[in-house]
């Protein structure tokens, strides 16, 4: 594994993991690695190709092929996500592509084939990880890691709010059932459930302004790494 700095930002779905994750990267200059975009990227190849979600042998293959790469988006203040050289941001960020990435995500070969891919991220002068399981199994030496965490309610707000800026029409009840489905397969799945590292700093977004949480997190992470506040 590449010795290079890493920083995990772990958490489930409305904390916003992406939006500190993606300014982190900005600031620092680090590569950013959106791990659960890999998985929404998987989950687009496999509907894609009509390949059943319960073949536990075709998705870890597919997964050790995945062509996927991160790029500054040049128009917008994102990652644009690539499969190949196609540009599937917009695709993967549907809900049905969220559910069935919740799904595949439950079988070991398939974590098994994606966990050589995203340590590949990391790379000089450092990573960003964004994800479920960084600090506690894909970078378990991580220099910082930050569990971030809000109210179902709160998250459930967020979510229908950004769906609804992205243009997708969204049934908020289904929303609800849908993330409560989704943090019940990820808390429970024996490989790799989403839960905080032993060392990671929790932060409870519910009643903090996303700039109250970057600063909040901006100061832990200078703390470890003062010169990237020079």
């Amino acid at each position: 594994m590449s010795k290079a700095p890493v920083i995990t930002i772990d958490g489930p779905s409305g904390v916003g993991k992406g939006t500190v994750s993606l300014y982190l990267a900005k600031r620092t200059g680090w590569h950013l690695l959106d791990s659960g975009a890999i998985y929404r990227v998987l989950a687009f190849a496999a509907l894609t190709n009509d390949m059943p979600l319960d073949d536990e042998n075709k998705l870890s293959e597919l997964a050790r092929g995945l062509n996927v790469s991160f790029k500054n988006s040049t128009v917008t203040d994102r990652i644009d996500v690539f499969l190949k050289n196609l540009d599937i941001t917009g695709q993967i960020r549907a809900e049905e592509c969220g559910n069935a990435a919740s799904q595949i995500a439950r079988y070991p070969q398939v974590r098994q084939a994606l966990l050589t891919r995203q340590r590949e991220f990391c790379r000089s002068p450092g990573l960003i990880a964004d994800g479920r399981d960084m600090g506690t199994v894909v970078f378990p030496a991580a220099q910082v890691k930050i569990y971030l965490t809000a109210s179902p309610e709160e998250r459930l707000n967020r979510r229908y709010k950004q769906l609804k800026e992205q243009g997708f029409s969204v049934n908020l009840a289904r929303l609800s059932a849908e993330i409560a489905g989704r943090d019940n397969r990820d808390q429970l799945r024996k490989e790799s459930p989403l839960k905080p590292a032993t060392d990671a700093v929790v932060v409870d977004t519910t009643n903090l302004r996303i700039e109250q949480v970057i600063n909040q997190i901006w100061e832990i992470v200078t703390t470890q790494f003062p010169e990237l506040d020079a």
